[in-house]
C-alpha cells in the first residue's frame, strides 16, 4: 500500500529526528533550565519557525502540491519543474524582504509576540531576545526554499530526503551546546544555540536540494513572472497562511499570554510542546504529508473512490497512532517530564509546572492530528478558503478560553484552551466535508474507532496505576526513574496494541504485511 509505505518512511525519519530533538531539549534545560535565557532563545527560536511553518510548510505547501500535482499529470515533469523555478523566484524575494524588514525592526516584533518581557521590566530579557532574533530568523529563507522543494519531491514520491533534514537541526544544536559544555565555546550558551539554529537551516537546505538535483527536479531561477499558475498559487497562499498554520498561531499566542504570567511559563509552555511535537510529528506530519500529494494526483485523475479510500485509512491510521499516544501522557505527564528534562537548572518544580501543561496539551493531540488528515481534504481540491474560516473562528474560541483558563490554571489554562479549540477545528472540518460529500466514513472505520477509544482508556488506566504504585518514585537516581518509565512505556504500548487486535480496532497483520512489501519494494 503507497499511502503506509509514503507514512512509514516520514514517519521513521520523523521518529529518529524527535528522539535526537529530545536529547537537544534535555542538554537545554541543563544549560539554560526554565530561566530568563531560556525563554529569550525559546521566543527567537519560535519567531522563524512561525513564518515557516505558516508562509513555507503551511501556505506554501497547501498551496503549491495540488497546483504542481496538476502539471506534473497533464503537461509532464520538464513543465512541473518550470512552474517550480517561477515560484522559487519569488519565494526567494519575498523571504529576502520579509527578513531585512524583521530583522530591522525586530524591537518591534518581539515587544507584539511577549510583550511581558518589556511590560516586567526584565530589559535584559528583552535585549537578549532582540540579539538572539536577529541571528537566527535568516533561517526562514532557507527554510521556505526547502519547501518549496520538499513539495516537489513529495509529489514525485520522494519522502526521504525532506523527512530525514530535520535530522541536521537537531545535531547541529547538541553539537553547539557540546562545545559550550567542554569550554571550547566563547559565546554564552543562548548565542550558541541561535547560531546554531542559522547553520542548521543552511544544511538542511543542503541536504534537500542535493536530493532535488538527484532526482532531476531542482529547479532554475527564472527572471519573475506572473504566470497564469502563479497568480493561482498566491491565491490560494493568502488564506492558506491561517488556514494551515491554526496551531502555530495559537502556539504564538499562547506565547504572547504566557509572557503575562510569571517567570517560567513560557519555557514549561515550550517544553511540554516539544513532548508532544513527539506524536504530532511522527503520526499527523506524516499522514499528512503523505497524504496531501496522494489526494491530490487521484483527484486530478478522476479517481474519487480511490481518493475517498485514502481519506478513510489516513484518518484510521492517525487515530490507531494517535489516540494511546494522548492517553499515555495524560495518565503520566511527570513521570515522562521528569526523567527528559530534570538535571542542571531544571528542577522538581519545573518538572511538576511542566507535566500539568503537558497533560492538558495532550487532551488536544488527537484533534490536531485530525486536522492535519482532513486539511489536505480541502486543499488538494484547492479550496483554502473553507479552512481560513475555521481557523479563525478556532482562533478567536482558543483567545477567550485562555484569558478565562489562565486566571484559574495558569500556563495550564492555556494548553487547555489550546486543545478544546482544537476539537471545534477538527469536528468542523468534519462536519463541512461530510456536508459535502467528501468524507463519506466507511463501515470499517466506524467499525474500528470506537474499539480504538476502548483500548487507549484501558491503557491510560492502566499507567496511571502504575504510576501510583510507585510515589517515591522521585526521589530515585535517574536511571531508575528512565528504567520504571521504560517499563510502563513497554507495558502500556503493548497492552494497547493486543487490546486492539483482540476487539478489532487494528488488525496489526495487515500494516506488517504494508511494512513487509515496503522492505521488499526498497
Amino acid at each position: 500500500m503507497a499511502l503506509v509505505k509514503s507514512i512509514a518512511t516520514v514517519g521513521g525519519w520523523t521518529m529518529m529526528s524527535r528522539v535526537l530533538g529530545f536529547v537537544r531539549d534535555a542538554l537545554m534545560a541543563g544549560v539554560l533550565g526554565a530561566g530568563p535565557a531560556a525563554e529569550a532563545f525559546v521566543v527567537a527560536f519560535r519567531l522563524p519557525n512561525l513564518f515557516r511553518r505558516l508562509f513555507a510548510e503551511g501556505a506554501l505547501n497547501a498551496a503549491l502540491v495540488p497546483l504542481y500535482a496538476k502539471r506534473l499529470e497533464t503537461e509532464g515533469k520538464e513543465s512541473a519543474v518550470r512552474f517550480g523555478g517561477e515560484a522559487a523566484v519569488l519565494l526567494v524575494l519575498f523571504m529576502l524582504l520579509l527578513t531585512v524588514l524583521a530583522m530591522a525592526f525586530m524591537p518591534f516584533v518581539i515587544l507584539a509576540l511577549a510583550p511581558g518581557f518589556k511590560a516586567d521590566g526584565t530589559d535584559g530579557v528583552f535585549a537578549l531576545a532582540v540579539t538572539l532574533s536577529t541571528i537566527t530568523f535568516p533561517y526562514l529563507t532557507f527554510m521556505a526554499l526547502s519547501a518549496l522543494l520538499s513539495g516537489m519531491l513529495n509529489t514525485a514520491g520522494r519522502f526521504g530526503a525532506a523527512a530525514a533534514a530535520p535530522l541536521l537541526l537537531n545535531v547541529v544544536l547538541i553539537a553547539a551546546m557540546g562545545l559550550h559544555l567542554v569550554g571550547l565555546a566563547e559565546l554564552p550558551p543562548a548565542e550558541m544555540l541561535a547560531w546554531g539554529v542559522f547553520a542548521g537551516g543552511v544544511a538542511q537546505f543542503g541536504l534537500i536540494a542535493w536530493d532535488a538535483h538527484r532526482a532531476g527536479l531542482l529547479p532554475h531561477l527564472p527572471r519573475p513572472t506572473l504566470s497564469r499558475d502563479v497568480k493561482s498559487l498566491l491565491r490560494l497562499m493568502g488564506p492558506g497562511v491561517i488556514s494551515a498554520g491554526v496551531s502555530q498561531i495559537n502556539t504564538v499566542v499562547s506565547t504572547i499570554l504566557a509572557s503575562l504570567l510569571p517567570t517560567g511559563a513560557i519555557a514549561h509552555l515550550y517544553y511540554a510542546d516539544r513532548v508532544a511535537q513527539l506524536p504530532l510529528g511522527v503520526i499527523g506530519v506524516a499522514v499528512s504529508v503523505a497524504l496531501l500529494p496522494l489526494l491530490s494526483r487521484q483527484l486530478s485523475a478522476g479517481e474519487d473512490a480511490a481518493a475517498r479510500e485514502s481519506l478513510n485509512r489516513s484518518l484510521e491510521i492517525g487515530l490507531l497512532f494517535t489516540l494511546p499516544a494522548a492517553a499515555a501522557l495524560i495518565a503520566m505527564p511527570f513521570p515522562v517530564v521528569d526523567v527528559l528534562f530534570r538535571r542542571g537548572e531544571f528542577g522538581i518544580g519545573d518538572s511538576a509546572s511542566t507535566a500539568y501543561v503537558l497533560a492538558a496539551m495532550a487532551a488536544g493531540l488527537p484533534p490536531v492530528v485530525l486536522v492535519k488528515i482532513l486539511s489536505p481534504a480541502f486543499f488538494a481540491r484547492r479550496d483554502t478558503r473553507t479552512p481560513l474560516l475555521i481557523a479563525i473562528a478556532s482562533m478567536a474560541a482558543n483567545l477567550a478560553l485562555a484569558f478565562a483558563l489562565m486566571r484559574v490554571l495558569g500556563a495550564a489554562g492555556i494548553a487547555l484552551a489550546a486543545s478544546l479549540a482544537g476539537w471545534g477545528n477538527a469536528v468542523l472540518m468534519g462536519w463541512i466535508l461530510s456536508r459535502r460529500g467528501h468524507l463519506p466514513l466507511d463501515a470499517r472505520f466506524r467499525r474500528r474507532v470506537p474499539r480504538l477509544v476502548l483500548s487507549a482508556v484501558v491503557m491510560g488506566g492502566l499507567l496511571y496505576g502504575g504510576t501510583m504504585l510507585a510515589p517515591g518514585m522521585v526521589d530515585q537516581p535517574f536511571l531508575l526513574r528512565a528504567g520504571y518509565l521504560a517499563v510502563l512505556v513497554a507495558a502500556g504500548g503493548a497492552l494497547y496494541f493486543v487490546l486492539a487486535q483482540i476487539t478489532g480496532g487494528a488488525d496489526l497483520r495487515e500494516v506488517k504485511r504494508a511494512l513487509t512489501r515496503r522492505r521488499k519494494a526498497s
